[in-house]
């Protein structure tokens, strides 16, 4: 049983919100400082998860010891400035990449993506990183992804790689980020991405997207055939295009 004093400490910072059929728990805001080129920048830290059942927030809280949820991953969010009330803020979904973002792995561009756009954020001065732990290899997970990255090798690119195992070229979902989204603010949004289907999916649940910024650089001869498939093969925007709504040009947008 846990204590109620830790009980009344923590329940004012749980929301409780339906999604489809399940529930998400969110669970912050945490001031989380973070380094950005030397500099420090207070962001505020939100993570979630999903359950079929409602529950209070005893209950909830009650049940973390034997939920072992360090066998599922939980997606988070970073929130900077006043992104609830601001009249312009950015917003990025970033999907988790553990080569890419943890260990810095030159095949893709996306621990790259992940710093920029905290930057990016940052120097606007109100927005939200969305990092979802469910989209690794655009959502077929981080073994399977192994096996993917072993039929690169054999020269399948990433989208050939992922229909090879079985999976759709792009498995991403992002329904439950939009629901924290919306817990979050309703005025309208900017997305940092290169990507048509993020910008489709917000816009198919009714979110107001008042622009997007292009996020392309660290190319090399490692991910050069990547970023190449990424527009060819998946529909990316090219560094040049424009985004059929509106594109917002922002000075610090390109590295």
């Amino acid at each position: 049983m846990i204590n109620s004093h830790i009980i009344q400490l923590l329940a004012p910072k749980i929301q409780t919100f339906p999604s489809g059929k399940e529930f998400i728990y969110l669970v912050g805001p945490i001031k989380l400082p973070v380094n950005l080129d030397g500099e420090t920048h207070t962001f505020q830290w939100y993570s979630w998860m999903k359950s079929e059942k409602a529950m209070e927030s005893r209950e909830l809280i009650e049940s973390l010891a034997t939920a072992e949820l360090a066998e599922r991953q939980q997606s988070s969010v970073l929130v900077y400035g006043e992104f609830a009330e601001a009249q312009e803020a950015l917003i990025r979904m970033h999907s988790i990449c553990h080569t890419g973002d943890i260990f810095g792995s030159k095949r893709c561009d996306c621990g790259f993506q992940l710093e920029q756009s905290m930057k990016m954020i940052a120097a606007h001065g109100a927005g939200a990183l969305f990092y979802l732990a469910n989209h690794e290899g655009r959502g077929i997970g981080l073994f399977s992804k192994a096996m993917a990255y072993l039929l690169q090798e054999e020269g399948l690119d990433t989208v050939d790689a992922n229909l090879q195992l079985g999976f759709s070229d792009d498995a991403r979902n992002y329904d439950d980020a939009i629901a924290v989204l919306r817990a979050l603010r309703t005025a309208p949004v900017t997305l940092i991405t290169n990507n048509p289907r993020k910008l489709a999916a917000l816009q198919e649940a009714g979110l107001n997207v008042g622009g997007r910024v292009p996020l392309w650089g660290d190319r090399s001869s490692f991910n050069e055939k990547y970023l190449q498939t990424k527009v060819s093969r998946s529909g990316h925007l090219a560094e040049n295009d424009a985004w059929a709504g509106k594109d917002t040009l922002l000075p610090h947008a390109q590295a």
